[in-house]
């Protein structure tokens, strides 16, 4: 790619995140803009400003060994800085208003777009830097309306038809052996938890061509699978008696069959689709009942790369993005699909929708990579290591340009309101 139209791609990049960002809360009123303070969420106006100001900052005003840039909007430091502003602080800061916030995005977006065109290829670093985190805020915005069951919003994607499943066999056997876990230099932009590439030896295991479906977790509730103590790990079980929970969460039981909310809709149970909205421990639990067990994210990545050149391994389909409806990405179906849905982006192996969907809980802690070094952006993964656990793959949702098989998301283990489910391997 030639230097103008790296400028010219990211350029369009950068416009269509920030519409994104403008779509999700377009639809809400003045009363639906003030949340209540939960620990899951941020305020829709600190978070959209706070987007703002990570663009100025990362591609405007930080320089090397002088002072910072001054913000042009006043007090944004003290405002939006989400390093140094308590999470519970942020509902009572005296923030500009809606109207004012977005003319400083707006502001901000003019002048990135006008850095960009004469920014060096070593300082796009900071370009695609703050892209993928508004991005990541963009997804974050969803799981709030889903959490406090907003309508959905009307999102600049293509709104495809809903594809059907297709048949499949249950297991797909992975040779395992030695491979290279995690991103490679010089290739693609990586965030540092991804640095690098480093040889890990997996022994052969079978790993299930999909995700875990509704109808296979409503199997462990109905047969008693909350209740019953021996499924669950110590702190699994806690976090259950801590939630009185009895199936996950946003199901409910009518008349002889299980709904599921999604935004403010409640609709009946889709069979086929992945089990959604369940945290770790209920994955774990599913397995234990189950006679399965979570993959390791070296397992999860091996797999999703299995079959491919090393040099083609970016995507479980290949070398190149998929193109709108392939994946279950970009929110092109406005909802997750059945499990068995999309073959085009199988595997070479057959494994299905490795990426888009759901996002996938693995066994593994979030831990540094060998040798891990903090990137400039340092808040990004280091305070979060040996308290979150690993997730791959990707939701319906997610930017197709965030998420590839080397990609590691991370949540705490109690965390069930994003829309993650899991897939399984079977016991030696």
């Amino acid at each position: 790619m030639t230097d103008n139209h790296d400028v010219d791609a990211l350029s369009a990049a950068l416009i269509d995140a920030r519409a994104w960002t403008r779509a999700v809360y377009a639809h809400l009123s003045p009363a639906q803009r003030r949340v209540p303070c939960f620990k899951i969420v941020n305020p829709p106006l600190w978070e959209i400003g706070h987007v703002g100001w990570f663009q100025e900052f990362w591609c405007l005003r930080r320089q090397e060994a002088v002072p910072l840039r001054p913000s042009r909007l006043e007090d944004a430091d003290r405002f939006f800085n989400s390093a140094k502003v308590a999470h519970d602080d942020r509902w009572n800061l005296p923030l500009p208003d809606w109207g004012a916030t977005w003319r400083y995005l707006d502001a901000v977006l003019e002048d990135t777009l006008a850095a960009l065109g004469g920014s060096s290829p070593e300082a796009r670093y900071f370009f695609r830097l703050a892209l993928l985190h508004e991005d990541m805020h963009t997804e974050a915005m969803l799981m709030t309306l889903q959490t406090l069951g907003y309508p959905a919003p009307s999102m600049p994607a293509a709104r495809l038809p809903r594809p059907v499943g297709q048949p499949i066999v249950g297991d797909v056997l992975l040779p395992g052996g030695t491979f290279q876990l995690g991103s490679r230099p010089g290739q693609n932009f990586a965030f540092d938890n991804e640095k690098w590439a480093h040889p890990v030896a997996l022994a052969p295991f079978s790993m299930a061509a999909t995700t875990v479906t509704n109808r296979a977790f409503a199997a462990f509730v109905e047969e008693g699978g909350y209740r019953r103590r021996e499924f669950w790990s110590d702190s699994g079980w806690q976090w259950r008696e801590a939630r009185r929970a009895d199936a996950p969460l946003y199901w409910r039981g009518d008349t002889g069959q299980w709904l599921e909310r999604r935004f403010d809709a409640w609709q009946p149970l889709a069979a086929d689709e992945p089990a959604m909205h369940v945290s770790y421990y209920e994955a774990e639990a599913w397995c234990r009942w189950a006679g399965r067990r979570l993959p390791t994210e070296a397992e999860w990545e091996y797999a999703a790369r299995a079959g491919h050149a090393e040099a083609g391994d970016r995507y479980a389909w290949g070398v190149t993005p998929c193109q709108p409806g392939g994946a279950a990405l970009d929110y092109v179906f406005a909802g997750p699909v059945p499990a068995a849905a999309l073959p085009d982006a199988d595997t070479p192996g057959g494994l299905r929708q490795m990426l888009g969907n759901v996002w996938e809980w693995t066994a593994s802690p979030f831990a540094p990579y060998p040798g891990f070094a903090v990137d400039p952006y340092k808040e990004y993964s280091e305070p979060w290591f040996h308290t979150h656990q690993v997730l791959r793959g990707g939701s319906f949702c997610t930017r197709s340009r965030l998420v590839h098989n080397h990609f590691r998301n991370f949540y705490q283990p109690e965390r069930n309101d994003m829309f993650a489910g899991f897939r399984t391997c079977a016991l030696p």
